[in-house]
Order: C-alpha cells, then sequence, then structure tokens
C-alpha cells in the first residue's frame, strides 16, 4: 500500500541503492532499517535487499497511517524518529540532518512523476 515511488526515493536518499551500507548511526540496508525497526518488522537479515524494502515499506505504511498521510511527517518521523515529531508538536525536528533529509526525499520523489 505504499507507493513505489516513495520507496525508490526513500531508498536514493538512504543509500543510494547500495545493499551493504551502514551508517554511523548502525543503520543498514537499502532503507537504512534500525536494528529495533527490523525487528519490529520481522527483518531477520538488514542486508537482504527483499526484507529491508519489505520491513521499510511496513514502516512507511505505519508512519502513513500515525501521521494522517502527512508526507512531510511521515519522513520526518522515518529520520528522526516518530517520537521526535511527537516531541516537537507534529512537526518536523529542528535537527539538521532531518531538515536536509525531508526536501530530499520529497524531491527525488517529485522527479519520479
Amino acid at each position: 500500500g505504499v507507493d513505489a515511488r516513495l520507496i525508490n526515493a526513500v531508498i536514493a536518499v538512504e543509500s543510494a541503492h547500495d545493499a551493504r551500507a551502514v551508517s554511523p548511526k548502525g543503520a543498514a540496508g537499502l532503507m537504512q532499517l534500525m536494528p529495533d525497526t527490523a525487528r519490529r518488522y520481522g527483518v531477520l537479515d538488514r542486508f537482504d535487499p527483499d526484507q529491508n524494502v519489505m520491513g521499510g515499506a511496513l514502516n512507511l505504511r505505519d508512519l502513513m497511517q500515525r501521521f494522517d498521510n502527512r508526507l512531510e511527517l511521515v519522513l520526518a518521523a522515518y529520520n528522526a524518529g516518530e517520537s521526535a515529531v511527537e516531541r516537537h508538536g507534529r512537526k518536523i525536528p529542528p535537527y539538521a540532518e532531518t531538515l536536509r533529509y525531508v526536501p530530499r526525499v520529497l524531491g527525488r520523489y517529485r522527479a519520479l512523476y
């Protein structure tokens, strides 16, 4: 139920389509899943592209429901965490990384139309 173009845009920004990518914070794979997120969605191998994309897509689906399909908030929560978006009054948290991330993904997403 998640637009494939959104998934593609997230992958492009998160990992540049590198299934072996690992962030300094420990996120891994195409959609840069953190260990807790991977466990929540039943991902046993974060480097397996099929499992990683499914886990990331399920996470995006849940964030879409939680944040009323408000794509900016969904992407902010994907990057900074759901609690950060909630703590900041359901607005994009003022974190430099997140403030760069949201427009980058949205730009990629819109370019895929």
